[in-house]
């Protein structure tokens, strides 16, 4: 191949590794640097192989030492700093994906305001979306008589059930990501199921005037369960997206490349899912707590969660 069509052929591609390396700080080069490099290295070596010229040879030998050294960086400065992930990555992750992240929460929250509302004037239509033995369970678990709500104590210590949320929160979010895999059609599925689920069980339960039981259980644990939910699908359908549209990348590449990018946001929603599974177990389920405690902590749960997830466009666009 001639020089000429030779660079014809890959400049795009090394204008676009110089755009990356001139954002020393994007989080983009995480994960498209190592992609690059091994192609410029292969380009690098057919340029001396074919004896092009000496200046496109030490043009590519820079951009090469250059993607070395920012490899290098990246992973030097990576080694699980757990202050940079989540005081800067997570939020960012979700900034930069912000799209995704609507779209997730449109899907979850609108067929649970819809169904919660339906079946909040129609008594028979919980029996559309549960059997009648969830319904009489959930309706033991936010009894006004009880002395603990929600699920029903098999152990009566509340760190067997922190250990028991944990499992059930991570395994819901995991299913949420990992179902993205099936063209994002997946994720969404997951996150309207539950949408409808969480929004059916809130409808029968204030229809039966269960109000001051059940709201006040959810609102301070549900700031992180619900949102790590909502951020679960928007990763899935990140990974759906890469796969529908590539753009220059093979779909198996492209599918590497969105995961990496994912990868922050997974971090998060871990850590925000253990956070709500303690508070669920040690704080939400306490029947002695006064209303107006629980009230006023979930609303201040409520108004970081969301403050913290909005502060990564501080760090600017990526």
């Amino acid at each position: 191949m001639k020089q000429q069509s030779f660079e014809q052929q890959h400049q795009q591609t090394w204008e676009e590794i110089e755009r990356l390396l001139d954002k020393p700080n994007s989080v983009e080069n995480s994960s498209r640097c190592a992609e690059h490099y091994m192609h410029l290295c292969q380009h690098l070596a057919l340029s001396k192989q074919r004896l092009y010229d000496a200046a496109l040879i030490e043009r590519l030998n820079k951009l090469v030492m250059r993607l070395y050294r920012e490899i290098y960086r990246y992973r030097s400065e990576s080694r699980f700093n757990l202050y940079t992930l989540f005081a800067r990555e997570f939020p960012l992750s979700l900034y930069r994906h912000r799209y995704f992240v609507v779209v997730a929460l449109l899907v979850f929250a609108l067929p649970g305001l819809i169904s919660g509302l339906w079946i909040f004037f129609d008594e028979t239509a919980i029996y559309s979306v549960l059997d009648f033995t969830d319904v009489r369970q959930i309706e033991k678990m936010y009894d006004p008589a009880a002395s603990k709500f929600g699920r029903e104590r098999e152990s009566e210590t509340d760190i067997m059930m922190f250990g028991f949320y944990i499992q059930n929160n991570i395994s819901v979010a995991f299913r949420c990501f990992a179902a993205g895999l099936l063209l994002g059609i997946g994720s969404l599925l997951v996150l309207l199921f539950n949408g409808l689920h969480i929004g059916s069980v809130a409808g029968h339960l204030t229809r039966l005037d269960y109000v001051d039981t059940f709201y006040p259980f959810v609102v301070t644990h549900g700031a992180f369960e619900l949102t790590a939910i909502v951020f679960s699908g928007a990763a899935g359908l990140k990974l759906g997206y890469a796969i529908l549209n590539p753009g220059p990348y093979s779909r198996l590449n492209a599918l590497r490349l969105a995961g990496r990018e994912a990868i922050p946001m997974l971090y998060g929603i871990v850590l925000m899912l253990v956070i709500a599974a303690f508070i669920e177990a040690f704080w939400s389920s306490s029947a002695s707590l006064p209303i107006s405690v629980k009230y006023t902590v979930g609303g201040i749960c409520w108004f970081l969660v969301l403050l913290y997830c909005f502060s990564g466009k501080r760090f600017g666009p990526r």
